[in-house]
């Protein structure tokens, strides 16, 4: 009977604590700070003076544990925003907070000595006060003290696994603070989780999302604009952005353009680095921009000078002029040997360089581990100081803002490129002395085409015109390379030179031809009808002459009988009236400098046209003489 009694009367003490906790929670004391001689104990809260945030003892999730955090005041979905105690948890309603005489912070078991988190300051403390901001941020302050750089300690400063505005990422290098967000370890142990975003320390530093101490996916560095791995987020339509880089620190926050837009930025155990915005609607939290991506945002997926693209039938592709290093791992899909050169690099310590650079497009840059920073130099002179490297093997702006700015440097192997539909930056990469130089002619000729509204073949048209590049519709090897003849659907010939490997003759005179002849406009000159710039492939399209060359004539014994005087005066008057446009009547004062029998043609009525202009040269409109430092057009 006694034991029954004692039962009774535990169950009515139980009772009557839980009840006691429960009114003195919907109860709950509310301060607006905190001073030395104050305290705040679990069932008290310090709300911000606009109410927007408060601090106070909770239990995530299905756990028990006490945790001191900061969530919203005014959202009935509970959103913790920061942790105090994150890898210390109080197992009762004990806990209680207080400034000690030295200015910091202190979270304790009311009764006993045992601390579960305490903040500690170099700077000199007077009439500490504690209070929590509009912002989210918890700050300890002397009283009277609004500089936030005097603040003797303030929560921004240790972020938990939420990214407020206002808030800064990166890093303070004068205290050595490490503005990183790291995930909870689960909805219900808000300890320090395997994933966080934060700033890799390089000459050109970057973002990345690491697990552990391995990068997951990298952000990529800012370029004035936005970070290199995500050139399409719509944020900066409703946040304004900041990027700051000086000697004290290198840093990025946002905040909202509209004061009632509540946002948070959020990364999580499952590595989703997510933006959401609070809809009143619904009352709940939405969904608005998320980092996390697709397959290609996992670190170096494609190896070096692979890059990542989620268009193409495999995810991973070489870059131009590399194959990949493992045709059967590449083919098994296992790309993480990457790509090597099709061509080596003459480049080295002991041989002048005749390496180039070629452009690539619409990337998101690689890995800047292994960077050179340049602020205050052109991307003419990045190039110059690059090509004199050997170890260089990229570079491209810094800043893309204006039409570019600034010059970063890549050392060794480029891994981790990405390559978009839209928005990117250029990356000039280093290549052999060929690829280079047909790099130039295709921008050269894209943007030569766009002005002169020269006319662009599809290289489909001109393959099956040719019967793809048929032996039996060779008609001529040139010195850049094979001529083919063909017949386009509508029955048009063709003459078609295709720039060989090989060429025997530079690229500068290749685009000269292309510059000079496109302009021109004469009966006796060939004529010009359109190019194809297609993948490896850059083709010129002639108007087909049907006779051949002159040469092709007159050192032929049986054919020389075909051309009387008349006619070979008639070719001598063709060629004179070319040569007249090309001095005196034409826009551009032109000098061949290669004028030989193999270079006129003859049509069906035996008219000459004088063609390959890779060796003209181009005179001012006044001019009536030059010079030339080097012997042009053929020996003999």
């Amino acid at each position: 009977m006694k034991y029954l009694r004692s039962c009774h009367a535990l169950g009515i003490l139980s009772f009557i604590v839980i009840l006691a906790y429960l009114l003195s929670s919907s109860l709950a004391t509310e301060l607006d700070s905190i001073r030395v001689s104050q305290s705040l104990s679990d069932g008290m809260t310090l709300v911000s003076r606009g109410g927007k945030f408060e601090l106070g003892f909770f239990s995530p999730g299905n756990s028990q544990k006490r945790y001191l955090g900061i969530w919203y005041k005014n959202i009935p979905v509970r959103t913790v925003v920061w942790v105090a105690n994150r890898v210390n948890p109080i197992n009762d309603f004990s806990g209680i907070l207080t400034i000690n005489r030295t200015g910091n912070l202190l979270l304790t078991e009311n009764g006993t000595e045992t601390t579960f988190w305490s903040t500690f300051s170099r700077k000199q403390a007077k009439n500490p006060v504690l209070e929590l901001l509009d912002s989210g941020n918890l700050v300890l302050r002397n009283e009277g003290e609004s500089n936030p750089k005097a603040y003797l300690w303030q929560s921004f400063d240790y972020p938990s696994d939420t990214f407020l505005p206002n808030m800064k990422l990166g890093r303070e290098l004068q205290n050595g603070f490490d503005w990183r967000i790291t995930s909870w370890k689960s909805p219900n142990d808000p300890s320090l989780g395997d994933f966080s975003v934060g700033l890799v320390i390089s000459d050109y530093p970057e973002f990345s999302v690491m697990n552990g101490t391995k990068k997951f996916n990298r952000l990529g560095p800012w370029n004035g604009l936005y970070f290199s791995g995500y050139p399409n987020v719509s944020y900066t339509y409703i946040f304004e952005v900041s990027f700051v880089t000086n000697k004290d620190e290198i840093s990025y926050s946002y905040n909202a353009k509209i004061d009632s837009v509540i946002s948070r930025i959020v990364i999580n155990q499952s590595h989703s680095f997510t933006q959401y915005f609070w809809d009143e609607n619904v009352q709940n939290w939405r969904y608005f921009e998320s980092l996390s991506g697709d397959v290609c945002v996992t670190y170096d997926l494609c190896g070096a000078y692979g890059y990542c693209s989620v268009t193409e039938a495999h995810v991973c592709q070489c870059l131009k002029g590399f194959h990949p290093k493992s045709r059967e791992a590449w083919n098994s899909n296992n790309f993480t040997q990457g790509c090597i050169r099709d061509k080596p690099l003459s480049c080295n310590n002991n041989v002048t360089s005749t390496d180039g650079f070629v452009k690539y497009t619409g990337l998101k840059v690689p890995d800047t581990q292994h960077t050179k920073l340049h602020e205050n130099i052109t991307l003419d002179e990045c190039r110059n100081f690059c090509l004199k490297n050997c170890s260089c093997m990229a570079y491209t702006n810094s800043d893309i803002r204006g039409g570019g700015s600034g010059c970063v440097m890549w050392f060794g192997d480029l891994i981790d490129i990405r390559v978009f539909q839209s928005g990117g930056q250029d990356l000039y990469i280093r290549m052999p002395a060929f690829e280079s130089e047909k790099s130039k002619i295709n921008e050269f000729m894209e943007g030569y085409v766009n002005d002169t509204d020269l006319p662009l073949f599809d290289l489909l048209t001109i393959s099956t015109a040719t019967h793809k590049f048929s032996l039996n519709n060779k008609i001529g090897q040139g010195g850049f390379g094979p001529v083919y003849k063909g017949k386009l659907a509508d029955g048009l010939e063709i003459a078609v030179k295709r720039l060989s490997s090989s060429s025997t003759q530079g690229m500068p005179e290749f685009l000269t031809e292309v510059k000079l002849i496109a302009k021109l406009q004469h009966r006796n000159l060939v004529k010009l009808l359109g190019c194809c710039i297609q993948g490896e492939e850059i083709l010129l399209v002639y108007e087909y002459v049907v006779n051949g060359s002159l040469d092709n004539f007159i050192f032929d014994q049986t054919k020389s009988k075909l051309l009387d005087w008349p006619q070979r005066f008639g070719i001598i008057y063709g060629v004179t009236r070319g040569l007249l446009y090309l001095h005196q009547d034409s826009r551009l004062r032109i000098i061949h400098r290669d004028l030989k029998a193999s270079n006129v043609l003859l049509d069906v009525k035996l008219n000459p046209k004088i063609s390959d202009f890779g060796m003209a040269r181009t005179f001012g409109g006044d001019q009536t003489e030059g010079n030339t430092n080097r012997i042009v057009g053929t020996y003999g």
